[in-house]
């Protein structure tokens, strides 16, 4: 098995991305959503990294990449697939959550030679409103989570800071995705925590509707951080879901 390896980096124009690798086997991605890290993956990552080469992101402006200014989403993509093609990766699995799961749909767009399967974890691609009233929401969906990594969300929330996560929602909010979905051509499993209070679960159904051949994954109990709040039965979902595109 390759080492892992810890807080390398990718400069493309002004924009640093940053990430860690560990495993070997096809290439997973992990992208973290809005105020988030690559730490929010530490359930998931022991698991894939036993069959895949696993690359975790901190996007510019949060995590590791914090000191820099956060981009848009799009902006996030290009430079996310800026660094595929760096690294020349194929067959590649983008795994997003939240914010990460809007920014891997323009990644596929993008790159869909590269892209070879996709998962979207409560992605935000459909959420809209004022920045205002969807920061509203956050309290109550930090609460239908599990409450032993609220410190941890807090924590990224403020090394990241409000300048940051503003200019985050007010891109993501301001992105409509309804040109990409259709266009489409990647193996698509969409997952949602049934108790998502940031973006509903009839967002989770209405995106794998829209996008061809899509399958929709729901997890009872879990909420708006899908992958913490129940990681084995995501994790299964996921494994499952790569197993069989490989057997095809």
């Amino acid at each position: 098995m390759l080492p892992r390896v810890r807080s390398l980096q990718f400069r493309h124009g002004l924009a640093t991305l940053r990430y860690d690798a560990a495993g070997n086997g096809e290439p997973v991605v992990l992208i973290h959503g809005l105020s988030g890290s690559g730490r929010w993956w530490r359930h998931n990552v022991p698991v894939f990294s036993q069959s895949h080469r696993v690359f975790v992101l901190d996007l510019a402006g949060y995590g590791g990449a914090r000191r820099q200014r956060s981009l848009g989403v799009r902006e996030d993509a290009a430079l996310i697939a800026a660094w595929l093609d760096n690294q020349n990766l194929h067959d590649v699995t983008l795994i997003g959550h939240s914010m990460g799961g809007h920014i891997a749909l323009h990644v596929a767009a993008l790159r869909p030679v590269r892209v070879k399967n996709l998962v979207l974890a409560c992605a935000s691609g459909l959420l809209d409103g004022h920045p205002v009233r969807v920061a509203l929401k956050l309290p109550r969906a930090v609460v239908t989570g599990r409450k032993s990594f609220v410190p941890r969300i807090l924590l990224d929330a403020a090394r990241a800071g409000l300048p940051n996560m503003w200019r985050s929602t007010v891109h993501l909010l301001g992105d409509n995705i309804l040109d990409v979905l259709p266009g489409l051509n990647v193996r698509t499993l969409v997952i949602w925590g049934a108790r998502d209070a940031l973006v509903p679960v009839r967002l989770g159904r209405a995106l794998a509707a829209a996008i061809p051949g899509a399958r929709y994954e729901e997890i009872a109990g879990a909420g708006h951080v899908v992958m913490v709040d129940a990681p084995e039965w995501f994790n299964s979902l996921v494994l499952d879901f790569l197993r069989e595109g490989t057997a095809q």
